[in-house]
């Protein structure tokens, strides 16, 4: 940014003439507000925020260092738990041949649409065009029953950090539906299926805390439909979130028990201890970098971005405030001072020095960027041994002697964190409604809400409410059974078809 002017989003097909609200006194502010124009707001919000740059190729998006900073820190914690269970990394190759590709007919019919080829090389077309992959499994497999060949050869427990590739055609948003995204893929095979059933849910654990307690986003534990689980898997688990603003769930992230299927069609058989021949049992489990645009949708305001703490790579960054006639080298230094006592207490902190922008500009760049906490050091602070803390979830203000720095610090951060999950549980929540019948569940839906329902069950009632659901908003579907089931009474019917209801299950229109 020079001379004080903000960065305007480079969005293709941004509304045109459409004129900025800004604050007059920093050039800084959005177009669009979260409650009149989400979609708009949205991809406003990533760009000014330095989250993403568009790319010349659609559904393709630069993530800048803002963004991969949060993903740094989720990978940070995710990679330590996997490991104590044993889990080790490993890289397999980006290009799949079509005949391993195709091995599995179900899993692939699942991702066919999406699969992009690579067919020329130069300007010599390809003899055999190469797939890129769109998830691993049809790739990792055949190295995994050239490497299983006895019971101590179990379990086996990789996971790979990569790209994949999946050329989506409808709504590319950053994060959220785009056609290359980083994620991690977890690909482990048992002697029995009680150890894969327990690593699903251990791993389905890990997802549901990088929610609730680094996003500060609460999920939704639960089983996916027969129609909704992983094309060729034996059963599916998720977290779902839910974004208030457009009254859609969101898939957060999922741990699948692939049973036996993939061991079949690929032949990873293995001598157990009874020297008999017997197949292996396999999971899959992945979360992406969607996390991050969950986390934007859910905090987000009219300002820009809200980081929580935990995943912020700046937590706090410090302002000078010097006025006319000040000291200001001693505003300065006292800034740097700051600085250095909480990076050292291990608390992330930047301060921002330049002088070429005023400090009503720093506060409002600062808010877009989401940082949680701002330190205004200004002349009475010097002279009070003092600093101005500022919440960015609040607003909230407090002086803070210099003292009581780091303990204060710490301690409005981790109120920033609980504060930001706690609204986020009340807004979802209030829009949770229990329905009994289908003129209910059709007024809720119209409502924007998360419907919980009894249900039958029954894959073709699930495809009737979709077909019944279908309009410009999208089908509904069912989102996830919960794990924690409310009471099912004897004789509660479905609401769908008027059989009796076998479950709980949360429906929605969803991303």
């Amino acid at each position: 940014m020079a001379g004080g002017e903000a960065k305007k989003p480079n969005k293709p097909n941004s509304s045109a003439g459409k004129k900025k609200e800004v604050k007059k006194e920093t050039g800084l502010g959005l177009s669009n507000k979260k409650d009149e124009n989400f979609g708009e707001w949205y991809s406003e919000v990533v760009v000014s925020g330095e989250m993403i740059e568009y790319y010349d190729i659609s559904g393709c998006y630069i993530l800048r260092p803002w963004a991969m900073g949060i993903w740094d820190i989720m990978q940070e914690f995710f990679d330590a738990e996997i490991k104590k269970m044993k889990i080790r990394n490993c890289y397999f190759p980006l290009f799949v041949s079509p005949g391993v590709l195709q091995r599995e007919k179900d899993h692939v019919e699942g991702f066919a649409p999406e699969v992009a080829w690579v067919t020329k090389s130069g300007d010599s077309d390809l003899e055999v065009p190469i797939a890129i992959r769109p998830t691993s499994e049809t790739a990792m497999y055949p190295y995994f029953s050239k490497w299983i060949r006895g019971h101590r050869d179990l379990p086996l427990k990789l996971n790979q950090w990569c790209n994949v590739v999946r050329w989506e055609f409808s709504n590319p948003t950053p994060f959220i539906r785009s056609r290359e995204f980083l994620w991690q893929e977890g690909h482990t095979a048992f002697a029995t299926k009680e150890e894969a059933d327990a690593e699903v849910l251990e791993i389905l654990e890990l997802y549901s805390r990088i929610y609730e307690e680094y996003l500060a986003v609460p999920v939704i534990k639960g089983k996916k439909s027969e129609l909704e689980k992983f094309a060729g898997g034996l059963y599916t688990t998720t977290v779902e979130a839910f974004v208030p603003n457009t009254g859609r769930g969101i898939q957060g992230a999922t741990s699948h028990c692939l049973g036996q299927n993939f061991a079949k069609m690929f032949e990873i058989f293995f001598e157990n201890e009874k020297r008999e021949k017997a197949m292996v049992w396999q999971n899959s489990w992945a979360y992406t970098t969607r996390t991050i645009g969950v986390m934007v949708m859910v905090h987000g305001d009219d300002k820009g971005l809200v980081l929580p703490p935990k995943v912020a790579s700046v937590q706090v960054i410090i302002i000078p405030v010097p006025y006319k006639d000040a000291d200001t080298q001693g505003i300065f230094d006292a800034c740097t001072a700051t600085v250095n006592t909480l990076c050292e207490a291990g608390i992330r902190t930047e301060t921002d020095l330049r002088d070429n922008y005023s400090p009503g500009w720093k506060y409002s760049h600062w808010e877009m960027k989401g940082v949680p906490l701002r330190i205004e050091i200004g002349p009475k602070d010097l002279a009070n041994n003092q600093v101005r803390a500022v919440r960015r979830d609040s607003s909230a203000k407090k002086d803070i002697p210099r003292a009581d720095l780091v303990e204060q610090v710490k301690e409005m951060l981790a109120s920033i964190q609980q504060s930001l999950f706690d609204a986020a549980k009340q807004k979802r929540d209030a829009c949770i409604q229990v329905v009994k019948t289908w003129d209910e569940f059709v007024e809720a839906l119209g409502q924007k809400k998360m419907v919980l329902a009894p249900w039958c069950d029954e894959e073709e009632v699930e495809k009737e409410v979709k077909a019944r659901t279908k309009g410009e908003m999208g089908a509904c579907k069912t989102l996830c059974s919960p794990f924690e089931q409310p009471e099912l009474p004897e004789g509660t019917i479905c609401f769908a078809s008027g059989k009796p209801a076998k479950r709980w299950s949360y429906w929605g229109r969803s991303y």
